[in-house]
Formats: structure tokens, sequence, C-alpha cells
């Protein structure tokens, strides 16, 4: 049986996928990369926002024509689509065989090898998830893997609907971590990136409590050859321990990422995160002293209901002050399940756009003049892939997957590059948000 995969959404969203395919491969069931092969599709799908949601469906509808002009035969969907919208989003959807939700990913061979009904849906609690046990592993870029440290959020922002698709705050069991840790090493990783919803709340949840200054000490231990990179963290959460892990430990990136969402305080409270702007400023000057060199990204959201000319303004000023390395802007999505839509004063679509636009270009920016700080530099570079102009593309300590810019490094005779080396380079040149190298 041949099968394709498509997966949507976030890091912690691929993981889930990545789990998937690693339960239907030990199935013996093969992947395909060509979805008019598959005898079956699955689509793990997000919805964290609207535009999320309906890429979801995009892509259903899209690979639902395989039913007629390829050889599918059954089209399953997972993940957050149908946790979220449920009997509604079945209905919509009469080419789809099965859904599975957040709960139901140990379910997926079941599911594809008719041991469920077709037409069925499975949807258990999100917060039944089993963390305790290691999970099955297939790295979709085995040189640069994610680890889930935990599941779900027991904060209750108000623009969030991530407790109900997930559940509760479930940190895995620090040896369940090591032990993944071990066997993506063992694949060939070169970097680990932990995600979770919360990454700096590890542990608080679990009985005696477990820190996650422990959980970076002992994944450094693994092999001090492989970098360790921290994302997803939350202002109320981190703690001096795991600065000062950070910094005790060279293979830990000298790289934080902490959303803030909004430096108003008034904004702030509303979207029900329980600090202030002055809180956050001493913040980051604590993680700058703590972590010499360290690298600084962040979220923020605009748009938010009730977000006045000021409110915008005070963030990007702060957002002037503190010069992050890296930033992603969003705009915020309106949906009758979040408590931020029974709020007042609702910002119109173009002008919430508009300070997206804004902020982007006030950050593109302090992003080219913070770059400044690399040329002339020799750094480790993680080769990623090559571009069709023969450049290599990688990333350095400082550039997580995904979300950052990039290093491209120049073609050499003197180094054989190939994706899942890590090499030395000269920074020879900076952009707006990318670096150019030669080989040392």
């Amino acid at each position: 049986m041949l099968l394709y995969l498509e997966s949507l959404g976030c890091a912690r969203n691929q993981v889930d996928s990545e789990n998937m395919l690693a339960q239907l491969e030990a199935a013996d069931i093969q992947v395909t990369h060509d979805p008019a092969q598959a005898e079956v599709i699955v689509v793990n799908t997000c919805s964290f926002i609207q535009a999320a949601a309906d890429e979801s469906i995009d892509t259903i509808l899209g690979l639902a024509r395989f039913k007629q002009e390829g050889r599918c035969r059954k089209l399953i969907v997972t993940g957050c689509l149908p946790e979220r919208y449920r009997d509604p989003i079945m209905e919509s959807l009469p080419e789809v065989d099965l859904f599975l939700g957040t709960g139901a990913y140990d379910h997926i061979v079941a599911a594809v090898q008719d041991e469920m009904a077709a037409g069925g849906c499975l949807l258990p609690d999100p917060d039944g998830i089993d963390v305790l046990r290691p999970a099955a592993q297939h790295p979709l870029a085995p040189h640069a893997a994610y680890l889930k440290i935990a599941e779900g959020c027991s904060r209750r922002c108000t623009y969030c609907i991530i407790p109900k698709l997930r559940g509760k705050q479930k940190s895995r069991p620090l040896q369940t971590i090591l032990s993944e840790a071990r066997g993506l090493i063992a694949k060939g990783a070169r970097e680990l990136t932990l995600v979770s919803q919360e990454t700096t709340a590890y542990g608080l949840d679990l009985t005696p409590p477990m820190d996650l200054a422990q959980l970076l000490a002992q994944l450094a231990a693994q092999d001090p050859r492989v970098w360790i990179r921290l994302m997803y963290g939350h202002p109320e959460s981190l703690r001096p321990e795991v600065l000062a892990t950070m910094a005790a430990h060279g293979n830990i990136c000298a790289y934080l990422d902490i959303p803030i969402q909004h430096a108003s305080d008034r904004v702030l409270k509303r979207m029900g995160r329980h600090y202030t702007a002055q809180e956050l400023h001493r913040l980051f000057d604590s993680v700058r002293r703590a972590v010499p060199g360290v690298v600084l990204r962040t979220t923020v959201l605009v748009g938010f209901p009730g977000e006045t000319k000021a409110d915008f303004e005070a963030l990007k000023q702060f957002i002037g002050q503190v010069e992050f390395d890296h930033l992603g802007v969003f705009t915020y999505s309106d949906a009758d399940d979040l408590p931020s839509h029974l709020l007042g004063r609702h910002v119109a679509a173009r002008t919430a756009q508009a300070r997206l636009d804004e902020l982007m270009a006030w950050q593109r920016d302090i992003s080219a003049q913070n770059l400044t700080r690399y040329l002339g530099r020799t750094m480790d570079v993680l080769i990623e892939g090559r571009e069709e102009d023969g450049f290599w593309v990688g990333r350095t300590q400082y550039q997580a997957p995904e979300v950052d810019g990039v290093t491209f490094v120049k073609p050499t005779e003197k180094v054989a590059l190939q994706t899942g080396r890590m090499i030395q380079v000269h920074i020879k040149e900076s952009m707006d948000y990318d670096l150019v190298a030669e080989v040392e």
C-alpha cells in the first residue's frame, strides 16, 4: 500500500506527522511523495487561525481530486481542524472518509488499514494523549529534527484556541525525551529544536516538578557536536537557571524565542498576558547579561480588539528599543469560539494589515543593522541544501529553521558540501535578513 501525507501548520504539528509516518512504516505501509500514486492520502491539519483553517480546507479539496483522477481510495483528515470544528467540518467535507482529532494520532494505522468504519470520526479527549512513552520517529529533515517536550497549554490567553485543541500542559518525562533525542542523533541529527506550546514551562506540571534547565543540560551532554535550540518560550516562565545553563554549554544555541504578543500594557491585559512592557524590558536585559551574544526572536499580534494607534505606537517603540534579531508579526484572527471575540472595538482588517506592514519595514532595518555584527567572523553553518544558482543554503546557530533568515555559502572545491554537514565559513556579506559566506 502506498500512502501520501501532507503536513500543515507549525513545527509541533510536524512532529505529530513524523510520528504518524513512523507508525505507518512500522506497519509496512510505504510512503510516496506523489499523491497521484497514493492509495491513501492523509492531511494533518492546522486551524490555529482562520487563514490556517482555510489553507487546510483548500488542501483537502485539492487532494480529494485524486479519488477520481488517481489511485486514492481513502482520504483521512487528522489534527486541529476536526478537533476545533467537529460536526460542521465533517458535514462540509463529504470527500473525507475518516477524521482523527489531536488525541487520536495513535489510531492512524487502524484508520489506514480499514479497521475503522468509513465516515467515522475519532475525537478522544486531548488531555488523554500519552506522553509517557517515546514516540515513533521519522524526521522529515533528519539533520535538523524537532523534539516535542510537552503537549497542550494550561494558560488562558483570550485569543488562543490551543487549550481547546490540545488540552492542558502535559510535560513529557525526562527519560522519554532523552531516549528520543538519542534516537534522532543516531539517525543523523546535528540540531535538535525543542518545541511545545510553552517550552519554558516544561516540567512544572510533573510530580515532583522538573526544571527545563535540567533537561537542557542532559540533552547538551548527549553529543557536544549537536546543537540544542529552544523555541516557543514565555516571558512568565523563563527562569534564571535556564539562562545559566544556556551560557554554560557551547552546543546550546545562544538563541531564545520568547513571543511577547504585544508591548502595550492595556492590550496585554486584554489578551490575558500577565506582564507589563517594563517587566519585558527587564527580562530581555537580564537575558542579554546572562547569555553573551544571545540572539532574540519574538512574535507579536497586531489588530487585537481595542488596539488603538497609541497602543500600536507603544509596540513599535518597544521593538525599536529592544532591537530583536528576528521578529514575526501576525494580524489578529477572530472567531466566535475565542474569548477575545466578545471584546469590543474590533480593528478593521485593513488597519491591522497596514500595522503589520509598518512593523515589518521597521524590523527590516533593525535586522539589517544587527546582521552587520557577523561580518568578518568565522562561524559554524549547518548545510540544508543547494540553490539552483549553485549556492548552498545553511544556518548558523543564530538562525532557526524555517522562520529566520539563512546563510548562503558560495560553492567551493575546497570542501565537499552536502546536506546535513556542519562546516566552518567566513561571513563576507550581510543583507536585510540573510548572510553570505565562503568556506573557511
